[in-house]
């Protein structure tokens, strides 16, 4: 991935030193990145966060209010709705058992891995750990809790495979 100077940053837009960036990236308003990847061509949205750790692999979209936490991976081509959130801790707490706030000693990263070409619809909620396949189609406001097969649309809560889609072979 080749990188590109870091875009003049815009008011109310955190991008971290640490970003890598490749070309052409669009970064618009309200957006805070740090310590993440992000590849050639993408268009990331307002009020977008991406964590450190996370991957966005090239000409992905990633639209307005959606959270990308630590953990996960967006290979190329990729498509994020509006508000869509990314879940990392299967089972998340304020307090560790000492009744302290939690820190990251506290808790392990379950990564998630949303393969080539797939698309995830507005307002769905992808918990951690699973695989949506190549091509998948994630529907609106869908709950992900297990991997989504590709070629396929998931629609509910929790996500069920409506139906399978041709291969684009």
């Amino acid at each position: 991935m080749s990188r590109s100077k870091k875009p003049a940053q815009k008011p109310f837009q955190q991008i971290a030193p640490d970003v890598k960036l490749g070309k052409g990236v669009r970064i618009y308003a309200f957006t805070n990145l740090y310590g993440c990847e992000i590849g050639d061509d993408v268009k990331i949205g307002t009020f977008v966060e991406i964590q450190k750790g996370a991957k966005i692999g090239n000409r992905c979209k990633i639209s307005s209010h959606s959270f990308v936490c630590e953990g996960v991976i967006l290979e190329e081509e990729v498509f994020v709705g509006h508000n869509v959130t990314f879940i990392n801790d299967r089972y998340p707490r304020a307090t560790n058992a000492e009744g302290r706030l939690q820190s990251e000693a506290d808790w392990q990263c379950i990564p998630t891995l949303v393969k080539k070409g797939a698309s995830i619809g507005s307002g769905a909620t992808l918990l951690c750990g699973i695989t949506v396949g190549e091509y998948a189609i994630v529907g609106a406001g869908s709950v992900v809790t297990k991997d989504v097969p590709p070629h396929s649309v998931v629609v509910g809560n929790p996500a069920k495979v409506l139906k399978l889609l041709r291969s684009k072979k």
